[in-house]
């Protein structure tokens, strides 16, 4: 497996080493490698297993009557405490420790009381910081998790206050969302608005994680702000009318000085490490910490992904990722500022149903024989040819998997099936073979990737190749399964192949890690892409999967993309 740690406790003392930090909904991971990108050392605490006493599960605690979804802000803090002492357990050199970065679960959002940020400055290094900050330094004790669901009302009133929710995404790069910041706050502000008007600062969960170490409050990242339906992309600032919004009576001043101001230039150092890491670690007094960002923009910083290429992570849920220059917003997925190069932007895809829903078709099929459960699955869709097409003749079979309410689209939970024909007056099927479903499922996931970003691809400047993903990078699960490889490479293209890449799910942590490396060693004007690029060990991450690009079968699946349109449209109105 790549980017294994090295013997640990073996490291020059002259070595200039990087801490990569990823605070998940489950887990906080530490990684700390070298300016090669070598990992060295590796720490984790995993919240139900060592943080039990908080009454979370998986890392969250429910309120079922409101679908709310959160986090104690304490637990985040000791979990803090624990990392580092398990680092020290692994005589860590933490004086060669040169830059801090990581990645923080996106949208969540820290309440921090003005005691809070007098705390942060005057940390006693005798002490452990849950000791510390517990009791005072958070006007509200939880941040709202990815997954809360409680907003409902703030999100129909942010997707109606500039106009729609076209206009919405074309100004922050989304319609509204539960999750996200902005709807999260302005419940808040209506349902505890005298611990509103409390509060001192809002952070992210990222900028919450860097004050920490900063010891005061952090900027927000200019990526992770973007999951807020708060920040104008375009004009690079708080988006008034909508702070206004999340606010309420207590206006427009208070919300933008309780947010801050957010840090463009996701390089650099932001101040050195807080006195108090000095102390109780042996931090040096010249560490720099770097703008932490979210998860999802850390990820595409696991690799100097270049423009064009995609990222596909096949896990539970599946999302796309890619690094564009092209800003082409749209209510069906996401748009961020990129976490390091100003100029470029992230496209995301989220979708709830992905392994869940390849899983419930494999169960259907016949039971493999050997150690492999997906071997029938994967013999059987291999052998169907594309689009179940046994002849040019023959019409396409298109099909929806939803064993979950999807996003995208916006529909409830079921299975719908069709025949698109060539005269492309889609038919609903009659029931098929259920073998067609193996293939079909993958085919259906994949064509959604390639209709919603067909708009952001376009031809390399040296090939005559249709527009299309130049590489292909697969993580997650899924990423292991050789046929759904080839199928992907049969449906989204990649111009030099399909990949897989393979960082042991420290994905982020790298990614926090890797942005540190950049941030503080970087020459004037040198892109993280080309800094990375030139140190990052290519065999030892990936390996090629599938050829990608097929003339024949590209074409094939173009001619399908209006019958799949039509299949969402159909199904949609009949919602």
């Amino acid at each position: 497996m790549a980017h294994q740690p090295t013997q640990e406790g073996i490291t020059p003392g002259n070595e200039s080493l990087y801490l990569g930090f990823d605070l998940s909904t489950q887990q906080l991971k530490a990684i700390i490698i070298n300016s090669q990108l070598k990992v060295l050392y590796e720490a984790k605490v995993d919240f139900d297993a060592d943080l039990g006493h908080y009454g979370i599960e998986k890392g969250v605690l429910h309120d079922d009557t409101t679908r709310a979804v959160y986090a104690p802000v304490a637990m985040w803090v000791e979990a803090v405490d624990l990392v580092l002492d398990r680092l020290k357990e692994r005589r860590v050199p933490f004086a060669s420790i040169k830059g801090i970065s990581g990645a923080g679960q996106q949208h969540g959002s820290v309440y921090w009381s003005q005691a809070g940020e007098d705390l942060l400055g005057n940390l006693d290094p005798e002490k452990h910081l849950v000791d510390m900050l517990k009791n005072k330094a958070f006007a509200h004790p939880f941040s709202p998790n990815w997954q809360d669901a409680s907003t409902q009302s703030e999100c129909d009133a942010f997707d109606l206050e500039l106009g729609s929710p076209e206009k919405l995404a074309a100004v922050t790069g989304s319609k509204a969302h539960h999750r996200f910041t902005g709807p999260q706050i302005m419940k808040f502000h209506k349902l505890r608005s005298e611990v509103y008007r409390a509060t001192s600062r809002i952070t992210l969960v990222s900028s919450f994680l860097a004050s920490i170490f900063l010891g005061s409050i952090a900027p927000m990242d200019i990526s992770d702000a973007c999951g807020a339906n708060l920040w104008d992309i375009s004009a690079g600032t708080w988006n008034e009318t909508l702070l206004h919004l999340a606010a309420g009576e207590d206006g427009v001043a208070s919300l933008k000085q309780k947010l801050g101001n957010v840090r463009e230039d996701g390089g650099g150092s932001m101040g050195p490490i807080s006195p108090y890491f000095v102390n109780r670690y042996g931090f040096s007094s010249d560490c720099g910490i770097v703008p932490f960002t979210g998860d999802n923009p850390a990820t595409i910083l696991s690799l100097p992904l270049r423009p064009l290429d995609a990222i596909v992570s096949l896990g539970t849920s599946t999302t796309f990722l890619m690094s564009t220059p092209n800003y082409v917003p749209d209510p069906s997925y996401h748009f961020f500022n990129h976490p390091t190069t100003a100029g470029l932007y992230m496209f995301m895809l989220c979708y709830k149903n992905g392994g869940l829903a390849r899983e419930k078709v494999r169960d259907t099929l016949p039971k493999s024989e050997g150690s492999d459960p997906w071997a029938i699955f994967n013999k059987i869709s291999l052998e169907t040819p594309p689009l179940g097409r046994k002849s040019q003749s023959d019409p396409a079979k298109l099909a929806l998997y939803f064993p979950l309410p999807e996003i995208v689209p916006n529909v409830k939970a079921g299975i719908w099936r069709f025949n698109y024909p060539q005269d492309g007056k889609l038919e609903t099927a009659e029931p098929w073979d259920k073998t067609h479903d193996a293939r079909a499922i993958v085919e259906s996931q994949i064509l959604s990737l390639r209709l919603r970003s067909r708009n952001l691809v376009t031809s390399s400047s040296n090939s005559d190749l249709p527009p299309q993903p130049r590489r292909i990078y697969l993580v997650g699960g899924g990423s292991l399964n050789p046929a759904i490889a080839q199928i992907v490479g049969e449906v989204l293209g990649g111009a030099e192949g399909v990949y897989r890449l393979d960082v042991g799910g420290n994905a982020c942590a790298l990614g926090g890690a890797y942005k540190a490396v950049w941030a503080i060693e970087r020459k004037e004007g040198e892109s993280f892409e080309d800094l990375i690029g030139g140190r990052w060990r290519e065999s030892e991450a990936v390996v090629k999967v599938d050829r990608g690009y097929r003339e024949d079968t590209f074409k094939a699946y173009e001619g399908a993309l209006e019958g799949f349109e039509k299949m969402e449209e159909k199904v949609l109105k009949e919602q």
